[in-house]
């Protein structure tokens, strides 16, 4: 059988081919986004419209709201219209925290309940109606009957409070003027009269509330706090002193205490308790290690010494292949051949080597369990000891928690006191801080819908919703776009990408050198010429992952660029499937490597000449009730053999990956391949699946080419034409 001589091919799967002419660089990520953007824009554009229809339809539903605005003053101090001064300091806690608290106030539930009460809005079913509430949605609490008792009505009538309450506080808005004693205070309605009454009514109720606050204020007896704050400082440092000196007298350290929420202290951790821990955790520690070294000890020598020695399995490795060689030998020599007796003796070494190492291997199980027993021993007689110290302690800790229980008790009735000692206070009588500076008027206009407010949140809503479809269908869409994404996705080299042309006549656009077409496949010839020692491989196979890849137009063009740089070149129609290059040159498909697969001798009558001289052709010929059968001979090896004997280099166009058996049988009979992969064709898990047969049939891959690529599509790329079109635009 003859079969075509491979040479070691030289290791370049590795080099960089980034900024050699066929490849390209990454392009920037805004420059992505604009791609995509423009790949997707009628999507874009839809949701965008969309969100703006929606916007324009839900302000034109919308019942005008009105606002009405009333503007509140609150100072901070308080004048006062006597020379007796308040026994309440007006300049207590910090501004800040003040009129924080007064806005919270002012959004008080009962400040709102006021209101309900004070305007009666419970029973106003007008006030109820501007807010969308129909009458006949309310708890009716006059109407009564036979069935109707005193706590329904009232029930009915809470119910409305809370309605009513409820509304205020949804509908009415504290605001604040930065820097300044002015609070704006709005309520917004349906009813433009009802808008100017509450908000009005509102900064009225709000005064008289504060009033109301200050007056009711009740006067303690501070002689009589401050004497009980005295004795109870007098008890509190008594029952500390006493914890304190109990704990130094019977060694009680502790190291942690936390205070639960009724005041009182625990302690969390003591020095003693600290210590039986770190002891225990050894302890624990050392007794795993003392039964992992036992259980090793105890283990089968061959299985442990096989996962964790690696001299051991290494030895046995070698044991394994002199064995296998010397039964090799023997089956072709006699024992006493020179390199069976050989053998026989480095077998004997290997044995005696492995049967040391489990020797050795023995012992240090044996010596490391006897170490770990007795650290086990030592860290067991520890804790014994220090747990006898601990129990000692805890008997002791009995009468020092009560102690501290004191303390604790001590300390909380002090604070309470002192708490409510800062806070007690008598105020003299004084002028009200608060004022209103203007009162709410009788909206004339709406304030919302806001046409242009409502459009522009509906513009952007589109926006977001439109991006976030945009990286859904990005994600998607699973396709190569980019040529850095064939190393960054598939791992593998880019030799070049080939732009999409229109036109018909593919070998006229070839014979053309300054074409778009014939400078990119030159610059895969170029790249190609890098991957073996010697350049450009002898035989070549080219495939893809599906039909219509550009598959057959790479071995064309490849076979085509390759005939004028070097010397005689053959391409081969390996497609027994669905040939396709006949058609691309013109030729005959009567006779090919169907024929010669199923048994004719005669392969020369099966060349075909092209129109360049350097370049031959063989076709597929009729096709085959089983190409994968036809491949799977020695037949299609034969081939080959006698070809390369002829031409310098061959190009097979093999048929497709997926589904198909051929190209793995091809494989085995060329230096190497190419794999086509079209710009935003195949998935990259079906790009995957197609490179994992040909990595499980042990094919050499030299590299991919990107077909089909649009520079409109993604922005950037090489300007074929650039250094032959510029000069007959310019003169």
């Amino acid at each position: 059988m003859n079969r075509p001589v491979v040479e070691p091919l030289y290791d370049r799967q590795s080099a960089e081919f980034t900024r050699e002419s066929g490849s390209e660089p990454r392009q920037p990520i805004l420059l992505q986004y604009w791609q995509s953007l423009l790949r997707w824009k009628w999507v874009v554009i839809g949701i965008v419209a969309a969100a703006l229809a929606a916007g324009l339809i839900a302000t034109l539903l919308m019942t005008p709201q009105y606002t009405a605005e009333a503007r509140l003053e609150i100072s901070r101090e308080e004048p006062n219209i006597t020379s007796v001064e308040g026994l309440e300091n007006a300049q207590t806690g910090q501004d800040d925290e003040f009129y924080q608290t007064q806005y919270s106030n002012l959004r008080a539930r009962s400040l709102a309940l006021r209101i309900v009460r004070g305007l009666r809005l419970s029973t106003n079913e007008g006030f109820f109606a501007s807010h969308g509430i129909a009458p006949d949605e309310l708890p009716n609490a006059s109407e009564g009957g036979a069935d109707t008792t005193l706590n329904d009505e009232r029930n009915n009538r809470e119910l409305r409070e809370n309605l009513a309450v409820e509304l205020l506080l949804d509908n009415v808005t504290i605001a604040p003027i930065s820097r300044s004693r002015l609070v704006d205070i709005r309520y917004t309605s349906a009813s433009a009269d009802y808008a100017a009454i509450i908000a009005n009514r509102w900064a009225s109720e709000f005064i008289a509330a504060s009033s109301d606050r200050r007056f009711s204020r009740t006067a303690d007896a501070r002689d009589f706090l401050e004497q009980r704050l005295a004795e109870l400082a007098q008890r509190l440092e008594e029952s500390e002193r006493r914890a304190v000196n109990y704990a130094a007298a019977n060694d009680i350290v502790t190291l942690g205490n936390s205070v639960t929420p009724d005041g009182r202290s625990l302690v969390d951790r003591t020095l003693a308790s600290t210590d039986l821990e770190a002891l225990n955790t050894a302890l624990g520690q050392a007794t795993a290690d003392r039964i992992a070294a036992e259980s090793r000890l105890a283990g089968p020598d061959n299985a442990s010494a096989g996962a964790m020695n690696p001299t051991l399995t290494t030895l046995r490795q070698r044991l394994a292949e002199a064995e296998a060689e010397y039964a090799r030998l023997m089956s072709q020599f006699k024992p006493d051949y020179p390199p069976s007796v050989a053998l026989q003796s480095q077998i004997a070494d290997l044995r005696a080597s492995i049967s040391a190492e489990e020797n050795r291997i023995a012992v240090s199980r044996t010596n490391e369990f006897r170490e770990a027993a007795r650290r086990e021993s030592d860290l067991r007689q520890q804790v014994n000891e220090q747990k006898g110290r601990l129990s000692s302690q805890n008997a002791a800790s009995i009468q020092y928690n009560i102690y501290k229980r004191e303390a604790d008790t001590n300390r909380q009735l002090y604070d309470s006191l002192l708490q409510r000692y800062k806070e007690i206070g008598v105020a003299g009588v004084s002028v009200n801080n608060m004022s209103i500076i203007d009162a709410a008027e009788v909206p004339a206009v709406p304030s919302s819908p806001d046409p242009f407010l409502n459009l522009a949140l509906a513009l952007i809503a589109g926006v977001g919703l439109a991006f976030g479809a945009l990286v859904v269908l990005e994600q998607i869409d699973e396709g190569l776009r980019d040529p850095a994404d064939v190393r960054d996705a598939l791992g593998i080299p880019l030799l070049g990408t080939v732009p999409s042309v229109e036109h018909d006549d593919l070998m006229a656009e070839l014979e053309d050198r300054k074409s778009e077409l014939s400078e990119a496949y030159f610059n895969v010839k170029s790249n190609l010429a890098f991957v073996t020692e010697r350049g450009f491989p002898r035989s070549l196979m080219v495939t893809s992952t599906r039909p219509a890849e550009g598959k057959s137009t790479t071995s064309v063009s490849l076979a085509q660029t390759l005939s004028r740089t070097v010397g005689r070149v053959l391409l081969l129609d390996g497609d027994l499937r669905s040939p396709s290059c006949h058609k691309i040159l013109g030729l005959s498909n009567a006779r090919g490597l169907s024929n010669y697969l199923a048994g004719e001798a005669d392969w020369q009558g099966m060349i075909q000449q092209t129109d360049s001289a350097s370049l031959d052709f063989i076709s597929t010929g009729p096709p085959p009730p089983s190409a994968a059968e036809l491949l799977s001979t020695d037949r299609m090896a034969n081939l080959l053999g006698e070809l390369a004997s002829r031409y310098d280099h061959v190009i097979i166009d093999a048929s497709p990956l997926l589904g198909l058996a051929d190209v793995p049988l091809l494989a085995r009979t060329v230096e190497g391949c190419v794999f086509v992969v079209e710009t935003n064709g195949v998935s990259k898990r079906s790009l995957s699946a197609s490179l994992d047969r040909l990595r499980q049939a042990n094919a050499r891959l030299f590299g991919a080419v990107m077909t089909k690529y649009e520079k409109s599509a993604t922005g950037y790329g090489n300007d074929y034409g650039y250094s032959y079109g510029y000069g007959d635009d310019k003169g």
